[in-house]
């Protein structure tokens, strides 16, 4: 399934390319720190536990990583994978003391990475902005280990509408508050549009029962601001 947005020459690569500098300050305002009970609530989901393989694609500047490790005291291997290399050295800079990280430059749609290699594929708020959502779940079946599990914290859709007519009165102001920030409000006009675009909950299961994912179920949070899907190898 390509995604028409995300498909026009270098619009992903030039927002990511304007803001990753910024880019964790920024989430820190659109979401009011938000983000980070999010992302804790999915490395709860996984139950980390030492001696783990994990790819994280779409890894921005490392939060899951080092969220993961912080649990495991350090003892697992992480692959940190984004297509922005400007997003990789920061996070290569913010996590510099952690020893068992690695860092590849690659897009979701095709990793440099052998079949069965991760016990985990994790990937938040970047499945959105993969050009070809079948191929990217594709991939990450292949590079799990049977028995291996994929976890998306994705940007959804909300299931009241009294919330959601509050927050799309607030997606408004983002490209106004992505000015002010990091002085550009072009690649927060990109965010609001590529998460009213994105599919909903039950559409992307059924774009992972298609790539063969087994037991595959979404958590929502916030209402369904963001949702947390699951599926298994077997």
């Amino acid at each position: 399934m390509q995604q028409y947005l995300q498909n026009r020459k270098g619009l992903v690569q030039n927002v990511f390319d304007k803001v990753y500098d910024r880019y964790d300050l920024m989430n820190d305002f659109m979401s009011f720190g938000i983000h980070r009970l999010w992302k804790k609530n999915m490395l709860n989901m996984m139950n980390p536990s030492r001696n783990q393989k994990i790819i994280d694609v779409a890894c921005g500047t490392g939060d899951i990583a080092k969220l993961f490790l912080e649990n495991v005291n350090k003892f697992s291997k992480i692959t940190c994978v984004d297509p922005n290399k400007g997003m990789i050295n920061k996070g290569k800079e913010k996590l510099s003391k952690y020893k068992s990280l690695s860092w590849i430059i690659a897009p979701a749609e095709k990793l440099p990475i052998k079949d069965d290699s991760f016990d985990f594929y994790t990937i938040s708020f970047g499945l959105r902005n993969t050009k070809n959502l079948d191929k990217s779940l594709a991939e990450a079946y292949r590079v799990l280990k049977p028995g291996g599990r994929f976890l998306c914290l994705e940007f959804s859709k909300i299931q009241n509408s009294g919330l959601n007519l509050i927050y799309k009165n607030y997606s408004k102001i983002i490209p106004t508050i992505g000015k002010f920030i990091v002085g550009e409000n072009e690649p927060y006009e990109y965010l609001v549009k590529s998460i009213e675009d994105f599919i909903n909950q039950n559409e992307l299961i059924d774009l992972m029962e298609k790539q063969n994912f087994k037991k595959c179920t979404y958590r929502n949070l916030s209402g369904g601001i963001v949702s947390i899907h699951s599926g298994w190898k077997i």
